[in-house]
């Protein structure tokens, strides 16, 4: 057969197949042309969940009458017009493929009038096909554009289509997503004449809140973590949510790149990092998060979508996210209850001289055998424990507090031991009830933490007889490029030829694991990221199990002064608000809630 140009009709059919899934992905790029355009208000109106319309429209600036047919072709655009400008885009689009691929696959039209203009103009086209000339019409500054029987040429992807309450549930959730990137923007949403969200724009920082709460629901806010910081060109603000609102899936994850809604590996991988030491397992964080970086530092011109981007800098990115997150997250302590509570570092470090000397599977042992004695820091000295800890000496008995003393710490005082499992203690805003084994456990985990990497560092162990170790010529060329990163995380690696490289020192800690698949995990995650956490999460985790092992156990009986020194080392403790495996470590009850459940004041 030969070769010959395909008509443009089928062309754009084509191209829509990439750029329009479904009647959100219409929405979405509807939307991004209005917010393009300047737009202050935007009216979507949707039937059938998308499948039988969609009106957009605007009070942007408008499109000049001799651009409406130009609108509608291919890689035509307002937005990009030398090379220069693809490494610097700023606006949401940018490609000229839309509004073409949306005209081949419906019956299509678009009113448009600028500001100067005494009446609009108006264009239908029909599966690619211009089906009436342009003509002048009534119509307020701005631009309407309407989308009807989508897919009415192709039946082969209307077929995909899905029931009209799922595909209204993306529409909605796009929206959602725009909704929370442009604040300033009011936002109107209808579906089959009823309406769904009526956003009015917002420009303080209270209405943003109200805006957020509408949308993702009060819950959220009031578990969230804000945070805003920068470094350099750099800037990264918004919420991450506490570990007790986690969900089991990822459907409350809004991330923006220069106010643009993006999906991308290097940012996901970071997030979930930050939070691998407070979630539990199989729990997906939840957050609202805003990145601002100079815009030829990232390349939104990877996919039609324009859901992906491709940082310059990904592994600059991926440190500064991460490194801010975890930041945010070990200065919070959060209860269950709904309330966050920034907890105040003090800068107070455990005292060393009763730290964890670790050395593997021997260390280990001996602390699996550490139940005899509890091993508070303070434990030695009941003197020191009081002077270090408490404000006001150790009594006997439950002492009796009043919401006006502001000399309470955040968890209170130890009233009582429940079961042999809990702690019961008051505080100004009611009682906690702590898990005695979950918080000893976190301090545990973090003293270990803290003291192998200030005082030891990451020890390394040579071995006896150097391993081969086969992997791909990729990987060899990683192994030369980033040796010194292997080296700083335990490994010395040389290359011995095309598919091998020799492996002469590893971890000490984890000599005893599998290093020949653990080097092979570093190797790819250096090959997708440009650095590796794996060896510091095996790490972590061996720590964690130690710490398990060498914290207070259940049915454990506490003196009243050991369960103030816990109470104390929790609010000096990063990411106390839970254990190593995500568990909640203590709950608060308020006076409100205790005369709820007694029905007191009806």
């Amino acid at each position: 057969m030969r070769i010959h140009l395909l008509p443009p009709e089928l062309s754009n059919q084509i191209a829509a197949g990439e750029v329009i899934e479904r009647p959100a992905a219409v929405v979405k790029e509807l939307v991004e042309n209005s917010l393009d355009a300047g737009a202050q208000a935007v009216f979507i109106d949707i039937g059938q969940g998308g499948r039988r319309h969609i009106r957009v429209r605007d009070d942007g600036a408008g499109i000049h009458p001799d651009d409406l047919e130009l609108a509608v072709s291919r890689h035509a655009t307002s937005k990009v017009r030398h090379r220069e400008d693809l490494e610097c885009i700023s606006s949401l689009g940018f490609r000229g493929e839309a509004l073409p691929s949306m005209a081949s696959v419906s019956r299509f039209s678009i009113h448009s009038a600028q500001s100067d203009a005494d009446h609009g103009w108006a264009l239908k086209v029909e599966g690619g096909h211009v089906s009436d000339a342009l003509a002048p019409i009534a119509h307020a500054r701005g631009t309407t554009v309407e989308v009807s029987d989508l897919f009415f040429n192709t039946p082969a992807r209307r077929k995909f289509m899905r029931a009209d309450k799922t595909e209204f549930s993306h529409i909605n959730e796009i929206i959602k997503r725009m909704a929370l990137s442009r604040f300033d923007i009011g936002f109107s949403l209808r579906h089959n004449q009823r309406a769904v969200h009526e956003l009015v724009a917002v420009n303080d920082k209270q209405s943003a809140e109200r805006r957020i709460k509408q949308i993702l629901g009060e819950s959220f806010l009031e578990n969230a973590l804000p945070f805003d910081d920068s470094s350099g060109e750099m800037r990264l603000h918004g919420w991450a949510g506490s570990p007790t609102i986690a969900r089991s899936q990822a459907d409350m994850q809004y991330f923006y790149v220069n106010g643009r809604m993006v999906r991308d590996k290097v940012v996901t991988h970071a997030i979930r990092q930050a939070y691998s030491d407070v979630l539990f397992s199989g729990r997906q964080p939840a957050y609202l998060i805003y990145l601002e970086i100079p815009p030829q530092l990232v390349d939104v011109n990877v996919h039609p979508s324009k859901h992906e981007v491709r940082f310059r800098e990904s592994r600059t990115i991926h440190g500064f996210i991460g490194h801010i997150l975890r930041d945010v997250l070990a200065q919070s302590s959060t209860d269950t209850a709904g309330h966050h509570v920034t907890a105040t570092i003090t800068g107070v470090s455990p005292d060393s001289n009763n730290a964890p000397t670790l050395s593997g599977a021997a260390r280990y042992q001996s602390l699996s055998n550490s139940q005899a004695r509890l091993s508070f820091k303070v434990r030695d000295s009941l003197n020191a424990m009081t002077s270090l800890y408490s404000p006001r000496a150790p009594v006997s008995q439950p002492e009796i507090l009043n919401d006006n003393d502001s000399d309470i710490p955040l968890l209170g005082y130890a009233v009582a031991q429940i079961h042999g499992i809990y702690i019961l203690a008051e505080n100004a805003h009611g009682v906690i009830l702590v898990d005695m084994h979950a918080a000893h456990e976190r301090i545990t985990y973090e003293h270990m933490k803290r003291t192998l990497s200030e005082q030891q560092g990451l020890r390394t162990q040579p071995l006896l007889i150097p391993q081969t170790v086969s992997v791909s010529e990729s990987e060899v060329r990683l192994v030369e490029s980033h040796a010194d990163a292997l080296l700083r995380l335990g490994f010395e690696v040389t290359a011995m030829g095309s598919n091998s490289v020799l492996l002469r020192q590893v971890p000490s800690l984890l000599a005893d694991t599998d290093v020949e698949q653990l080097l092979r995990d570093v190797l790819s995650d250096i090959a997708e990221h440009g650095d590796s956490d794996r060896v510091n999460d095996e790490v972590n985790e061996m720590l964690g199990t130690m710490a398990c092992h060498a914290s207070v156990r259940a049915n454990r009986k506490l003196t009243t002064s050991e369960m103030n020194a816990l109470l104390r080392d929790m609010e000096r403790t990063e990411r106390s608000g839970q254990c190593n495996h995500g568990r909640p470590t203590w709950v608060q009850l308020t006076v409100a809630e205790l005369d709820k459940l007694f029905m007191r004041g009806r």
